[in-house]
């Protein structure tokens, strides 16, 4: 089935060419089924690459899926033009009667800062509440996920001696967890970021579940019990080029910076690096979905 995004979207053009099937709401209102409705928070600072990135995975699926943007009002965006959040995004405010199956919480670039410090933390917090009653499960992704974290498990994060950059090898726990179906023992999955969380305050806390994790990049994925909150540390969702241009964009900016791990075919830049994570991507999204959203929520709200 579908995903049901705006006609005009920048994404969708992209996406079509890939074969991924796409509708607006002139075709979604013939159709007599019940659409998951999924909202995203996208706090990432090159926000079209992103709604690309997320919309590209929950595409995905054999269920119709009806996307919502929004956007922070604490803080206006610096990246993204006005006329695109205007025209595709909303505010809190506009949704918070109102239930969604299913939400995504981006990372945003600002993990060294405490989160106290982040301009649109009161906000947040608000809206991390407001899931609590209005979402069915809610995925935090990256920086995301070390705020829900904090929020919901008081769990908080800590610098490392140097960034988290590259693919890895993660093994998966509890593979009897519907999020892990069809997993392999070990998977790949991308990092990228300066702070890391506690598998040991991760383990000793009775309301979460450590599903995968890597020797090397520590956790990654993590979900509550009652499945209302997943969290993963990394990026299931970049494109192949994705480290390569942050890398770049790093040396750019005159920052001491080591090359991503495990990432370009004999740590050469010049060579184009192999995704080895698409699959498990996929898979994931798909699984979220499925058996964390479409299996849990209600088909009347009210």
């Amino acid at each position: 089935m579908p995903i049901n995004i705006p006609k005009l979207l920048p994404a969708r053009e992209i996406l079509e060419q890939e074969n991924i099937f796409v509708m607006d709401d002139e075709r979604a209102t013939r159709q007599d089924i019940r659409p998951l409705n999924i909202l995203i928070l996208n706090l990432m600072p090159e926000k079209e690459k992103a709604e690309t990135q997320l919309l590209r995975l929950l595409g995905n699926s054999p269920l119709q899926v009806n996307v919502k943007f929004l956007t922070t009002n604490s803080y206006e965006a610096t990246n993204t033009s006005k006329q695109h959040l205007e025209q595709f995004y909303t505010s809190f405010s506009e949704v918070k009667n109102q239930k969604f199956d299913g939400m995504i919480i981006t990372g945003a670039p600002i993990e060294l800062l405490e989160f106290e410090q982040v301009k649109y933390w009161q906000e947040l917090m608000e809206i991390m509440e407001w899931t609590k009653t209005n979402v069915t499960s809610t995925l935090h992704i990256c920086w995301g996920a070390q705020a829900a974290l904090f929020y919901h498990f008081d769990i908080g994060k800590f610098e490392l001696s140097r960034k988290c950059s590259g693919v890895y090898a993660h093994e998966t726990f509890e593979k009897n967890n519907t999020l892990l179906h069809g997993f392999d023992d070990y998977f790949y999955a991308p990092h990228s970021r300066y702070t890391d969380v506690s598998i040991e305050e991760i383990h000793t806390n009775p309301n979460l579940t450590l599903l995968a994790a890597s020797e090397e990049a520590g956790a990654l994925l993590i979900a509550s019990r009652d499945r209302k909150q997943v969290m993963i540390t990394g990026h299931l969702e970049y494109e192949s080029d994705s480290l390569a241009q942050e890398y770049e964009r790093d040396i750019d900016k005159g920052l001491e910076i080591h090359m991503p791990e495990n990432y370009f075919p004999n740590n050469d830049p010049s060579r184009p690096p192999i995704n080895r994570w698409r699959a498990h991507g996929h898979l994931f999204f798909s699984n979220w979905l499925n058996y964390y959203v479409y299996q849990e929520t209600p088909y009347h709200w009210d």
